[in-house]
């Protein structure tokens, strides 16, 4: 931690909040938890795949003064999610703030050839664990008084993304959706839900799902003329999760993509 995000405004809208950041391994997740352990919260990490590097990532910041702990759970099964929600909730005494980032392409799969069992696999991981750590949270969220959910989308869910991302794309369509339906539901709870939608961002998503050359032309088609990183993304989840900020703001899909698609 550098004192990026460190100011007198953050740090105390955010001072001993209990935060859960689901797929928090790496990536966008990770700046944002990182963000959130600077500010001075009380925050849970979550991974599946990468648990070395999150148990990593959570010994330097709590080496830095940080209050961080790591839960392990594979989020395509919905008991794992549970879990994982119910141990964040044991262990911080509550819940403040869910951030559900936990997601990914899980390769390539045009409409013609994929199998069920793939398609099952996107839905499980992207939409469906959503919808679990959501439904697990609300009880904390709403015991917390002023409870507050983010969720991850992506452009991709307005844009239908590229060759091989229909399911992907369609699942991230669904958060957006379930966002805005969320929030209509729980609003007399006290508790507000949001989406953030990064672009493209230069993550090892795109390592994996992209080629150098895709990465380029797209990003001479970006009016910024340059892909996202990680930490542009930070300031959207925490505009959307600080009530002193955003109190009024609920059910909306805030777009972090450099003009790549403008409403």
């Amino acid at each position: 931690m550098h004192g990026v995000w460190r100011n007198g405004l953050l740090e105390s809208e955010f001072t001993g909040k209990r935060v859960l950041v689901t797929g928090s391994s790496r990536g966008i997740g990770a700046a944002v938890a990182g963000a959130f352990v600077e500010l001075g919260a009380r925050v849970i990490i979550h991974a599946h795949a990468s648990v070395a590097t999150a148990e990593a990532l959570a010994q330097d910041w709590r080496a830095s003064g940080g209050d961080v702990r790591v839960v392990v759970a594979d989020f395509t099964v919905t008991a794992e999610v549970e879990r994982a929600v119910d141990e964040a909730v044991a262990a911080l005494g509550g819940l403040d703030i869910l951030i559900n980032n936990a997601g990914t392409m899980l390769g390539r799969h045009p409409v013609a050839t994929i199998s069920d069992d793939a398609l099952s696999a996107v839905f499980d991981l992207n939409a469906r664990s959503t919808v679990t750590a959501c439904r697990r949270a609300l009880p904390a969220l709403a015991a917390s008084g002023h409870g507050t959910i983010v969720n991850t989308s992506s452009i991709s869910a307005r844009s239908g993304g590229s060759t091989g991302s229909a399911a992907y794309s369609a699942s991230k369509a669904f958060v957006s959706t379930f966002t805005r339906a969320l929030a209509t539901e729980v609003a007399s709870q006290g508790i507000r839900v949001n989406a953030v939608a990064p672009g493209t961002i230069a993550t090892d998503f795109h390592d994996r799902y992209s080629t150098p050359a895709k990465l380029a032309a797209t990003a001479e088609r970006i009016p910024m003329r340059r892909l996202g990183t990680a930490e542009d993304c930070v300031g959207a989840y925490l505009f959307l999760a600080s009530h002193r900020l955003a109190g009024y703001v609920t059910g909306q899909v805030v777009e972090v993509n450099g003009g790549q698609a403008m409403p």
